[in-house]
């Protein structure tokens, strides 16, 4: 039988067996307090519902985040400092994957939401099954631990104090499968030259990518004002607010060529059939099609920078000669884009030391001695 208490309107819910609370004024929608009847952060939400200060909202609608739950965490998260500071490409990855965990229910089938889970309720099990829910996705399930990971960080700094520990520290990643995008091979890259000339833009795309082994969202920023004495000057834009990484490559003679055969822009060597600049998505699905035009749909943007990462690898550079152009800060990243290289190539060594020794007996014959 459910409880009377002395406040009016309060209604508590057992349903997923998470003792929750609220505001209930007859048959309107229910609005989520936090914590319990009596605490300070429950009499807050309570007497600002009990005066009409929050509007409960139709199903379906957007849902006023209760003080003290995972989801309002989050939005005191996107205004932090910290969050902030961050590019606005991982902004924007980071609230889509934080906002995909809100809308997860609890329980399958059930009606509440990960989103109104009080912070004491959202542990570490809660976090592995959330990570869970994506196994068929490694990726996508170790982006979630690191959100939620991140978030929680935050909230246990002094100066924040939302939160005593952090129940996503010990959940463990998902072992990477695969090996992430494809890397294109010599003959792959010859196939889209054959279908892409010198002259067209896609060429100019494939051979900026190729030869510089940037990422999409520097190549699309790419101009003549970054190219000074033949070396391209610039500064990765990933990380930028944080750990700027500024380059500078000799921009090699083949793509010189391409570059003064193919129609550029006045800002960007790259623009849209507009002559404008290309947004880094945009590029993306724009070389998509040219891909797909060469009968390459398995190929990227990013696999040309996995690919010359490769290619340098197997020709005996070191990793710090490929980090100084990848502009990566710690080898890890590397050796997973070169890992198959290096194979091939201590493989090539290991071999030769199969082969038969030789020595020369006393009237200068050689000699083989298996």
């Amino acid at each position: 039988m459910p409880r009377k208490f002395a406040q009016k309107y309060i209604v508590e819910d057992r349903t997923d067996g998470i003792l929750r609370f609220y505001f209930r004024r007859g048959k309107a929608p229910k609005i989520p307090l936090p914590g319990v009847p009596g605490t300070d952060e429950f009499n807050e939400i309570y007497y600002k519902a009990l005066r009409g200060e929050i509007e409960p909202k139709a199903k379906g609608g957007p849902q006023l985040a209760a003080k003290g739950t995972f989801r309002w965490l989050c939005e005191q998260y996107y205004a932090s400092a910290e969050f902030k500071h961050l590019d606005p490409a991982t902004q924007h990855v980071r609230r889509g994957i934080l906002e995909h965990c809100w809308e997860e229910p609890i329980k399958p089938k059930s009606t509440k939401l990960v989103g109104d889970m009080p912070l004491a309720a959202f542990t570490a099990k809660v976090v592995r099954m959330l990570r869970d829910r994506k196994a068929d996705l490694p990726e996508a399930g170790n982006g979630r631990v690191k959100a939620i990971r991140q978030v929680f960080k935050w909230a246990m700094e002094p100066a924040v104090d939302h939160a005593q520990s952090n129940p996503a520290r010990d959940i463990a990643y998902f072992k990477a499968t695969g090996d992430g995008f494809h890397s294109w091979t010599i003959e792959e890259v010859e196939q889209f030259e054959e279908r892409h000339p010198i002259g067209t833009k896609a060429r100019l795309a494939l051979g900026l990518l190729l030869y510089t082994l940037q990422r999409r969202s520097d190549v699309v920023l790419f101009g003549k004002q970054h190219v000074r004495n033949g070396v391209l000057k610039f500064t990765q834009q990933k990380n930028k607010r944080r750990k700027a990484v500024s380059l500078e490559i000799p921009i090699h003679p083949k793509l010189q060529h391409i570059i003064d055969s193919s129609p550029c822009g006045d800002l960007t060597f790259l623009v849209t059939e507009f002559n404008n600049p290309f947004t880094a998505n945009g590029f993306g699905n724009w070389f998509r099609k040219r891909c797909d035009e060469a009968g390459l749909p398995h190929c990227s943007a990013h696999g040309l920078r996995k690919a010359g990462s490769s290619r340098m690898a197997d020709r005996g550079a070191t990793e710090h000669q490929i980090m100084s152009v990848t502009g990566h800060q710690t080898s890890k990243e590397v050796n997973r884009y070169t890992k198959a290289a290096r194979q091939k190539v201590i493989a090539r060594t290991a071999v030769k030391l199969l082969a038969d020794e030789e020595s020369v007996d006393e009237s200068g014959t050689k000699v083989s001695r298996k």
